[in-house]
């Protein structure tokens, strides 16, 4: 499949979501207000993933590949003066309206991440879930480091591919949101090498080792023992991080020489 139909596919793929969303929405049956705070600990991954990013009152950032706009909403209640782009018109209408019912300010824009329409060094900060591995990352990485500026930070929450367990399961067992594009697959190490060519700071950080589990809803005094677990083997024995279910990769542009 060329770029150009991947694009294309991954077009309408996301179209339809936000399609049924939107219906979803008409019908009163989902909301576009929401509580910031519930998004940050919807996964384990996202809050630690957003304070990475560090104090942003003041600051630029974009929200890369939006989706539903959630992000960029918490972006703007950080202080953050935001964009927000995604390839599907229809979810760039959802940040919109999302935007807008919340009260935040961001400025909504359909593009491809592999070929951004803003000027260089406009981005102090950079957010993404879930959309790296959708896109080919030398070009998505020439893009990231265009429009970052010089000293700016990136940090992606990504599904991560280095533990084969878990590739079966993703492969062959349902599951509860198990929804994907034709040619998405989690990353892998080697997948970030393109990107480890372009930054100087390249970080991995996995997150649910065991506290994966949750994909089958175990109840929550479980996943709190899970979860500390984690925590405590991830710590003494960092190579378990390739072994996780989802990993938050942050990248820091070249600072200007003094």
């Amino acid at each position: 499949m060329t770029g150009t139909d991947r694009r294309t596919s991954e077009q309408e793929f996301h179209d339809r979501q936000a399609a049924h969303r939107a219906e979803s929405f008409a019908a009163g049956a989902a909301h576009l207000r929401f509580d910031v705070n519930e998004y940050l600990d919807h996964e384990t991954w996202v809050r630690p993933a957003l304070a990475a990013l560090g104090d942003l009152r003041g600051k630029t950032a974009l929200d890369y590949g939006c989706g539903h706009g959630m992000a960029a909403v918490a972006l703007a209640r950080a202080g953050a003066t935001v964009t927000a782009f995604d390839l599907s018109p229809g979810y760039v209408a959802e940040c919109r309206a999302r935007a807008a019912a919340n009260g935040a300010r961001v400025e909504c824009v359909t593009a491809d991440g592999e070929d951004l329409p803003f000027a260089d060094a406009s981005f102090d900060a950079v957010w993404g879930n879930a959309i790296l591995h959708h896109l080919d990352l030398a070009r998505a990485g020439r893009e990231l480091k265009r429009v970052l500026k010089p000293g700016g930070g990136a940090v992606f929450c990504e599904p991560w591919g280095g533990n084969p367990l878990l590739g079966f399961a993703r492969r062959r067992l349902p599951y509860p949101g198990k929804d994907r594009t034709p040619d998405e697959q989690p990353l892998t190490r080697r997948d970030l090498l393109p990107l480890r060519a372009l930054f100087p700071v390249v970080r991995v950080t996995g997150f649910q080792l065991f506290g994966m589990v949750r994909r089958v809803r175990p109840n929550a005094r479980v996943l709190r023992t899970l979860d500390a677990l984690d925590a405590r083997l991830l710590r003494a024995l960092p190579a378990l991080h390739n072994w996780c279910r989802y990993a938050v990769i942050e990248l820091r542009a070249e600072a200007l020489s003094a």
